[in-house]
């Protein structure tokens, strides 16, 4: 059990300490830190309850496996789900707290948040399938949440930007894209990663490559641009 432990937890928690240590100007209090984790972790239990409803009204609507349902299935419910309890975790966890004074803490809370949900949704999968899938799901699932929750916190962060330069409309607008661009990274993400043919494998697999090479990129430039949120 040790081991299924540290094989599930350990590369969530290893990316959350290299996001945090990026945050080089001014470090978050540890306590928000593991707050917004903890939110993450509960918010997949909740994804968990509302994907199981959403899915059985859409197998009363399509016929299952169809290319409607599918689409539907990884793009509206599992990416809306888990995207947005994501999100709300994030929100109820961070926006009003005072150490969101700069635009990249926004980005190591986001990462926080998607990190919680990967290490508990992390823990089910290789409890329940053995080690077998612990290193696929490190290179692969894990570094995606991470992923979606970079570019989650970069609108988020700009959000809360307009809202303290007193401009709400141009902060709920970036609120939106905040959920809107992960869902659509994710729903892609699972779509391909579950068509089961050749030509959709080799789809997914330039995928999760052009998603590490572009966040890497971006998530360097986020760090040597971050500003303070100020009016």
């Amino acid at each position: 059990m040790t081991i299924i432990l540290f094989a599930a937890l350990f590369p969530p928690i290893f990316l959350m300490i290299r996001i945090y240590r990026m945050d080089k100007i001014e470090r978050e209090p540890g306590g928000l830190i593991l707050k917004l984790f903890l939110f993450g972790a509960v918010a997949a239990i909740a994804a968990g309850g509302l994907e199981s409803i959403f899915e059985g009204v859409l197998r009363a609507v399509f016929y299952k496996n169809s290319l409607a349902y599918r689409l539907a299935l990884y793009f509206l419910v599992v990416g809306w789900t888990e995207e947005g309890v994501k999100h709300f975790a994030l929100k109820r966890g961070s926006w009003n707290h005072p150490a969101f004074d700069y635009r990249f803490d926004a980005v190591v809370y986001s990462v926080a948040a998607a990190l919680g949900f990967a290490a508990f949704e992390n823990v089910g999968y290789v409890f329940a399938y053995g080690l077998n899938v612990a290193l696929g799901r490190a290179l692969t699932a894990i570094p995606g949440h991470c992923i979606f929750g970079i570019f989650m916190g970069y609108y988020y962060g700009t959000a809360k930007h307009f809202a303290v330069r007193g401009e709400p409309e141009r902060a709920r607008l970036y609120q939106r894209v905040s959920i809107l661009m992960p869902v659509l990274m994710h729903g892609f993400y699972d779509f391909c990663a579950t068509s089961g043919n050749g030509a959709a494998s080799g789809v997914f697999l330039l995928y999760v490559i052009l998603l590490d090479i572009v966040a890497f990129t971006r998530i360097h430039r986020y760090e040597k641009e971050d500003r303070r949120i100020e009016a």
